[in-house]
């Protein structure tokens, strides 16, 4: 069944995409980052290659010829899932191939419509069955800072 995580009180999405890739890909699962549309997928893309300065996250989009060998994918349409192991979903409904991948991370941010999105989500997989975990960023943030 599939492991789902809710990590919430992001304030900087992006940067908590990559704080979880770095994670993900250092243990040598592969990603797939399903964003809302291409614009944002563009963004990502752009943002996981130069972010931070001094390091990056491979990645590609999913119709990219060596999606089956990059470690990060990013999609927008959820039509051509590369693997089954993590999935990051930026969209404001659940992705509905979820199911197919072994750990699914929900990421949501501090504007009440997405807490509100992310609600509608929540109780979708909780119905489901599925066990969740919670994490707010904001005490990770605070924990990792004072270590």
């Amino acid at each position: 069944m599939t492991r789902i995580e809710f990590f919430f009180n992001v304030e900087h999405k992006l940067k908590k995409v990559f704080e979880l890739g770095e994670k993900i890909v250092n243990k040598n699962q592969r990603l797939m980052i399903f964003a809302p549309d291409d614009e944002l997928a563009r963004k990502l893309e752009s943002f996981l290659w130069s972010e931070p300065a001094t390091g990056f996250l491979p990645n590609c989009r999913a119709d990219h010829v060596l999606a089956a060998e990059t470690p990060v994918v990013i999609d927008s349409t959820g039509t051509q899932l590369t693997h089954h192991e993590v999935l990051i979903n930026l969209q404001s409904q659940h992705p509905p191939f979820f199911s197919r991948f072994t750990r699914l991370i929900e990421i949501v941010g501090m504007d009440e419509a997405d807490k509100a999105a992310a609600r509608t989500r929540y109780s979708f997989y909780r119905d489901r069955g599925y066990e969740i975990k919670t994490f707010d960023a904001k005490k990770i943030d605070i924990q990792s800072t004072a270590q």
